[in-house]
């Protein structure tokens, strides 16, 4: 075997940077609406219902929250950084354009959330269900899907770089346009490309997965697969 085959043979999985989140002692917050462009450092939302409020430009440092209420609640081109989301749920939620650094988001339970345009670098989403995510156009660098059920999530036209998917559920999802690099989807529970799966390109997949896949891959390149017929007489 050449020196390039041992190399290739030998190559190693992506290694995906995960945050580390340490808060500090979090100060309650004192139940106030959200403010557009506030400022918001070292408190802790707990129970807190945002619903229909809107924190447009916010930026979060060291913010803890905390089965927050996110209803139709706007957080455009908000600034998420040294922050954990925790049992956060909502329909609506607007985070287009948002910016999440160093971030855990556990046990969310969102539909429709907006995150197109947003860039997220070194972000833990664990746990939870979100529906139709949209994360279009947006940029994921350092982002680990763990343990969590992602229905109809919608890629298109997303960079993802160093990005794992590690025993979540990834059901009719849309890779159209996306560009990947070191995309680890071999540990994946389910996953069902709906659309874009030749946007593959940059991903590895596990064998038991190519298989699945097959068919898709095999109607991407319009291959008709049919059962043999029996011997004639």
């Amino acid at each position: 075997m050449t020196t390039h085959g041992r190399k290739r043979a030998g190559a190693k999985r992506p290694v995906v940077r995960v945050p580390e989140v340490r808060l500090p002692e979090l100060r309650p917050y004192d139940g106030a609406e959200l403010e557009p462009e506030g400022d918001y450092d070292g408190l802790a939302f707990t129970d807190a219902v945002f619903a229909g409020q809107s924190g447009v430009g916010a930026r979060f440092l060291d913010c803890g929250l905390y089965g927050c209420v996110l209803d139709e609640t706007e957080l455009v081109g908000a600034r998420f950084t040294d922050c954990v989301l925790e049992g956060v749920r909502g329909v609506g939620t607007d985070l287009a354009k948002a910016g999440l650094r160093d971030v855990e988001i556990r046990d969310a339970r969102l539909g429709g959330a907006q995150l197109h345009g947003a860039v997220l670098e070194r972000v833990l989403v664990r746990g939870g269900k979100i529906d139709y995510l949209n994360l279009r156009g947006a940029g994921l660098k350092d982002v680990t899907f763990e343990g969590v059920v992602l229905s109809e999530a919608d890629f298109g036209g997303a960079r993802l770089e160093r990005v794992a998917f590690r025993d979540c559920v990834l059901r009719r999802a849309d890779f159209t346009g996306v560009r990947m690099t070191e995309v680890d989807l071999r540990a994946a529970a389910e996953i069902d490309v709906a659309r874009g799966i030749e946007c593959l390109s940059g991903a590895v997949i596990s064998p038991s997965q190519l298989l699945d896949l097959a068919p898709a891959f095999a109607a991407q390149m319009g291959v008709r697969v049919e059962d043999p017929e029996g011997p004639e007489g």
